[in-house]
């Protein structure tokens, strides 16, 4: 018998994500008994939006949603995107400059493929979400990290991407606010390297999912605001999970050039057609109603941020930069490392996140997952109860 042909060698070489690998684990574990504290999934705990969910509910009864709809989305739900990326971003967009995804995580691997071709070079500043450097050698392209620490408050400079820039250069990766960091760039940060980008013709692939989760009065300024002419190489990846707690829902956006654009759309319609209508009729109201529930969640956020920088600030051997985004921080835990905890010495993160889970019934995502080893991600997107107590656990772990 002939032997079976094998699998796909690209898809063979993409890891697991890595949030989800150890929410998974976290779960199991709790299911399991265990009172295990998970700060790994990016995933608020609020329900989402009443009024969302009536939207959806009223969706139900109106058959013309059970239908195929354009695959780049209700054209009313793209009026609304536009609308919000018109006051948010900074942006005047036509709805046909814009299409409806299965969430956020679709416009990200779209949005590579559209601008990608076979050997292309990505930079990719460093700590990065777990995602992009697979989305984007799916797309045949090669990421190239450009690191910067908690000295830097993780956010790359200017120099730093000239210096990683090469002639196969073509795209680079922009967040902010940051997962993982909770990092914010300033608006002269964003402009500069904006107008660095437009120099050079490079495609900014933007992703601004976190951008109405800000604090301390910070806003975070598009780099197509700041930077109009960015606008011509730019594409924007959004979604409603993470403001309205509507991670489960699955829909996102992409917004960009109109050849973008257009090359995008056509990979969708063979991909997976319209995104489910109920979702996109969810969204419309999401983005068209009150904001005082989004604004109330921000709020939550805020207080829990607060909270788990002033908690693991006592512990020794860790270093904790301000957030000012997101509902994510990430300490520099170099100073645990190579030092003995639980008769156990844990010379990386990996091994770190290990002992913690094990030792302390409390689960977090190693630096190794989104970078280089020596940090931490805790997501503090989980009640204010927990949250206090799984820190005040590694406190009792690490204790000197």
């Amino acid at each position: 018998m002939t032997e079976r042909a094998p699998l796909s060698r690209k898809l063979s070489a993409i890891a697991e994500s890595a949030t989800l690998k150890v929410d998974a684990k976290a779960k199991a574990l709790q299911a399991a008994g265990r009172p295990v504290i998970s700060y790994a999934a990016g995933e608020p705990d609020f329900a989402t939006p009443q009024f969302v969910v009536d939207a959806a509910a009223a969706a139900l009864t109106d058959p013309s949603n059970f239908r195929y709809t354009p695959a780049v989305g209700l054209p009313v739900l793209r009026e609304a995107i536009a609308a919000k990326t018109l006051r948010d971003s900074g942006l005047d967009v036509d709805p046909s400059q814009i299409i409806v995804t299965n969430g956020g995580k679709q416009a990200v691997y779209q949005a590579f493929q559209a601008v990608v071709n076979p050997g292309d070079e990505v930079l990719l500043p460093a700590p990065y979400w777990t995602t992009y450097p697979e989305a984007i050698a799916l797309a045949d392209g090669v990421p190239v990290e450009v690191f910067a620490g908690a000295e830097q408050d993780y956010k790359v400079t200017v120099d730093q991407l000239e210096a990683a820039r090469t002639e196969r250069t073509t795209a680079m990766v922009f967040v902010s606010p940051s997962n993982p960091t909770g990092a914010v760039y300033t608006p002269e940060e964003t402009k500069a390297i904006g107008e660095w980008a437009v120099e050079h013709g490079i495609w900014i692939i933007s992703d601004e999912i976190y951008q109405n989760l800000v604090y301390e009065g910070v806003r975070a300024v598009s780099i197509v605001e700041a930077v109009p002419d960015a606008a011509a190489q730019t594409i924007l990846v959004n979604g409603v999970a993470k403001t309205y707690a509507m991670t489960g829902w699955r829909l996102g956006w992409m917004v960009g050039p109109k050849d973008a654009i257009k090359v995008a759309a056509n990979l969708q319609s063979h991909l997976c057609s319209n995104v489910n209508n109920i979702a996109q009729r969810a969204a419309l109201a999401a983005l068209s109603g009150s904001q005082h529930e989004a604004e109330e969640m921000r709020l939550a956020f805020d207080r829990r941020r607060r909270t788990i920088v002033a908690e693991l600030s006592k512990i020794e051997g860790v270093t904790v930069p301000n957030p000012l985004g997101a509902f994510y921080v990430y300490p520099d835990v170099r100073g645990l490392l190579g030092r003995e905890w639980a008769g156990k010495t844990p010379t990386t993160t990996l091994e770190l996140a290990d002992l913690i889970l094990e030792e302390a019934e409390v689960a977090v995502v190693p630096g190794e997952a989104f970078g280089p080893s020596g940090y931490l991600r805790l997501s503090y997107a989980l009640g204010d109860d927990a949250l206090l107590e799984g820190v005040q656990r590694l406190q009792r772990l690490f204790a000197s």
